[in-house]
């Protein structure tokens, strides 16, 4: 009797399966984003009004952002990113913020595991933001999976952590300011400057040094994707609440509630 019911349960399982990738088909041979970015909220007001435990609403979300990559990649989506945890909810109680941290150290793991939904589908993950404000443990994890998924090409997940949009928009100048500085230092060094490290230079060439668009956005975190086609906000809000402001200028917004 128990072999008989996991037959139909695996009949039943491959036909919603075929069903699924038939009614994907369909769909995709319409205009598919090339990249769509999700913010991820309302974990804790879903929590609350289902009366369940502290921590339960995220990992329900998790649940369902799995179930969303799983349709993205499926569709043929290339890029997804998702902003799982802002540098402003370091703010939040500690208790719920190693709470949340704990959660994300045991995603990452199954990330690496071979048989995860980015392996499945030859996903290369990215971790956006500044990952020296995590915990170590969490740091370390994430770097684990950013190398054993490297040599993963089909599609890219970009998961923004310890991230806000101005803290990357700071972070991409300071580079650029850092790196045109080194080059100048360098062409002074070698006499072919013209004094551009000075106040008073004369100016030959000064053009050529300053910093451009490309510097800036050759440093961003987010420099792993092209700038999204649609930006999700899964909880019914309509604000960006610090994401993706640099990259957001064009893509469309939209918010399911």
């Amino acid at each position: 009797m128990e072999k008989i019911s996991g037959r139909v349960i695996q009949i039943y399982g491959n036909l919603v399966s075929f069903l699924r990738k038939c009614i994907f088909c369909v769909l995709s041979a319409g205009s598919v984003p090339n990249h769509i970015a999700f913010i991820m909220d309302g974990n804790r007001r879903f929590a609350k009004r289902l009366n369940l435990m502290d921590g339960a609403g995220h990992k329900v979300g998790y649940s369902a952002l799995m179930s969303m990559l799983r349709y993205c990649y499926e569709f043929g989506v290339r890029y997804v990113t998702i902003y799982a945890f802002s540098i402003d909810n370091f703010k939040r109680s500690p208790e719920e913020v190693q709470s949340l941290m704990d959660l994300m150290l045991e995603k990452i793991e199954g990330l690496i595991k071979e048989e995860s939904i980015v392996n499945h589908y030859g996903v290369r993950v990215y971790f956006s933001g500044n990952l020296k404000l995590l915990s170590e443990p969490v740091r370390l994890a994430a770097e684990r999976a950013m190398l054993a998924t490297a040599k993963n090409s089909k599609a890219v997940l970009s998961i923004c952590v310890a991230y806000t949009s101005t803290n990357e928009i700071v972070h991409a100048v300071q580079e650029s300011c850092e790196e045109k500085w080194d080059e100048i230092t360098v062409l002074n060094s070698s006499g072919a400057g013209y004094g551009l490290i000075s106040l008073g230079g004369n100016g030959q060439d000064e053009g050529d040094h300053l910093i451009k668009l490309t510097d800036i956005e050759k440093h961003m975190y987010m420099a792993v994707a092209p700038d999204p086609d649609i930006i999700i906000r899964t909880s019914g809000e309509t604000r960006l609440s610090n994401f993706l402001l640099w990259q957001s200028a064009h893509c469309y917004l939209y918010s399911p509630q």
